[in-house]
């Protein structure tokens, strides 16, 4: 060891500047790592709302839009089917909607804001295949019951309002996503006024 005496001064300037590199250092490396939690461009495009056109929806016709990578339906219904939806509830596995697979405002028989206007993500709640539209022949699935949607697969079968029957495979609703209408013509799926 050195006797020469210790220089207090540049010991703490050493101290203070080793401090300060290795502070910037740790602050430049932590800076991508928090980054990296931060959703990408695309992931971010892939989660947004989308609006869909319906002003050329016909009666009883059925469009499909995508949403975060899964479609998405939406059915003009007439009155004849929205008649048809309080004859059956008895066959039905939750014909309240208490499972909660729909936002608050579609909590209803229509399970929608506009009975008219019913929209699904049209993904079957067993296995998630996606069910076919059965406009005017579903009474071959289920008696008395004239449309639906019917999952060839397992044999899971919906009303018009995404409304489970008994004794199948799928053991809830179809998923009401959230939705808002901007005007009578457009619609716009993963959103609603509770989060604009």
């Amino acid at each position: 060891m050195s006797n020469a005496p210790v220089d207090h001064g540049r010991r703490r300037f050493l101290t203070i500047a080793t401090s300060v590199v290795g502070g910037v250092g740790a602050v430049g490396a932590a800076v991508p790592f928090v980054a990296s939690w931060m959703p990408s461009e695309k992931a971010k495009q892939a989660g947004a709302a989308v609006s869909a056109d319906i002003s050329k929806l016909e009666p009883g016709q059925l469009i499909r839009v995508e949403w975060r990578g899964k479609p998405v339906w939406i059915v003009k219904r007439p009155q004849a089917m929205l008649d048809e939806l309080a004859t059956h509830e008895d066959k039905l596995r939750d014909p309240a909607s208490e499972v909660e697979q729909q936002p608050a405002y579609a909590q209803n028989r229509h399970r929608s804001k506009k009975p008219e206007i019913f929209v699904a993500v049209g993904i079957c709640t067993h296995l998630g295949c996606s069910p076919t539209y059965i406009a005017n022949d579903f009474a071959a699935q289920v008696e008395g019951v004239s449309s639906g949607f019917f999952c060839p697969c397992h044999g899971s079968k919906f009303d018009m309002a995404g409304r489970v029957f008994q004794s199948v495979p799928a053991p809830s609703n179809l998923q009401v996503p959230p939705y808002m209408f901007i005007d009578d013509n457009t619609i716009v799926i993963g959103e609603d006024e509770g989060t604009v």
